[in-house]
């Protein structure tokens, strides 16, 4: 299937507020160099980058309520903290709003928060893409990470894990298992 990528950047583009945006093109960007690179789909990597936070706008509380509604399985910490629902609400809404069918795609939206152990290649693309893309500048070494990148894609997962779980311990919110899990799996797979 093809996708109007124009299309859907207006679509988001209404929905996001400019700050939001400028990173969900840097998200699209990043995606679409990382695929050149690693011999994924280009155009699913730009949509599942376009769209990576297309539920990210939702309230909290919208984000649980959504779920509920639907019945979808959330983790203790999702419930605790619905924000981070917003990329599993996104790969619905991908679905209902978007028209994105692709389980490929849709995957990369569900676990660009999170990550998971065993990511396809096109979901350690957007997990990272998330994390480098041009626009970001608050985590440490990402002149390094982004070379890494571009270098070992599984590194440069275990490294972004790592990094996002030494800030969530720093912080008061709960931390999701499946980040540990991810980190544990590439840290593993990295060594």
């Amino acid at each position: 299937m093809t996708y109007d990528i124009l299309a859907l950047q207006e679509m988001l583009k209404a929905k996001q507020n400019g700050r939001r945006f400028t990173h969900t093109l840097g998200v699209q960007y990043t995606s679409a160099c990382l695929a050149m690179k690693y011999g994924a789909d280009i155009q699913k990597a730009e949509v599942a980058g376009l769209l990576h936070d297309c539920a990210k706008h939702k309230k909290p509380e919208k984000l649980l309520k959504y779920c509920q509604d639907r019945q979808l399985e959330i983790t203790p910490a999702q419930q605790r903290q619905p924000f981070l629902l917003h990329g599993l609400v996104g790969a619905y809404v991908a679905r209902e709003k978007y028209g994105v069918e692709d389980e490929e795609i849709l995957n990369a939206i569900k676990w660009h928060t999170t990550g998971r152990p065993a990511m396809s290649l096109l979901e350690k693309i957007v997990f990272t893409a998330d994390y480098i893309e041009p626009g970001r500048n608050q985590a440490p070494n990402l002149n390094e990470l982004r070379r890494i990148s571009f270098e070992n894609l599984d590194q440069a997962v275990c490294l972004i894990s790592k990094q996002t779980l030494d800030y969530l311990e720093k912080t008061p919110v709960d931390i999701d298992e499946i980040t540990r899990l991810t980190y544990e799996y590439y840290k593993e797979t990295f060594n």
